[in-house]
């Protein structure tokens, strides 16, 4: 078994739960998976997250979303430690584009949160600033009630590949 996961099976709930938080911060989720412990392999860890993520609903969907920063935004101080690094490097392709596109990824955000009332979401790991940006674009095309279907498919994405980082650290 992955001594990760083996130790997290065996932690203090808030340790365990706080572990899942970094992965992803609906809290109602976190709660979730420790409730399920132990869990007795990568597969299990995998399946288990996308089926208690499948029973969230709009305000844990929000309250996930929340925990993220903004495309292309350089700093987020309301995030932990952990959750901040994963989205430095999640993001790192955008937050080495040129400074014009930047503006334009900070405008479509506010455009984003004002049309659809959250934080834009999208699974960036490999994406550069303009695929994000391109992607910002499309979405803004949706109903609000599919967005949020897409964003917290995104955001189940993400944090899958979370719980993969947070396994070989």
């Amino acid at each position: 078994m992955n001594p990760v996961l083996s130790a997290w099976n065996t932690a203090e709930e808030a340790t365990a739960r706080d572990a899942m938080l970094a992965c992803c911060g609906a809290t109602r989720w976190a709660a979730g998976m420790v409730a399920l412990r132990p869990i007795l392999g990568i597969t299990q860890l995998r399946d288990t997250a996308d089926q208690v993520w499948s029973t969230m609903g709009e305000s844990d969907w929000l309250e996930a979303f929340s925990c993220h920063p903004r495309i292309g935004e350089r700093a987020a101080s309301h995030l932990q430690a952990q959750t901040a690094a994963w989205s430095r490097q999640e993001q790192s392709r955008a937050n080495t584009a040129e400074k014009s596109l930047l503006t334009e990824l900070a405008g479509g955000n506010r455009l984003y949160e004002e049309h659809f009332g959250l934080t834009y979401i999208v699974c960036a790991t490999g994406k550069s600033a303009e695929e994000m940006l391109a992607i910002l674009k499309r979405r803004l095309q949706a109903r609000r009630e599919d967005e949020l279907r897409e964003a917290a498919e995104q955001q189940r994405q993400i944090l899958q590949i979370r719980l993969g980082k947070w396994l070989t650290e």
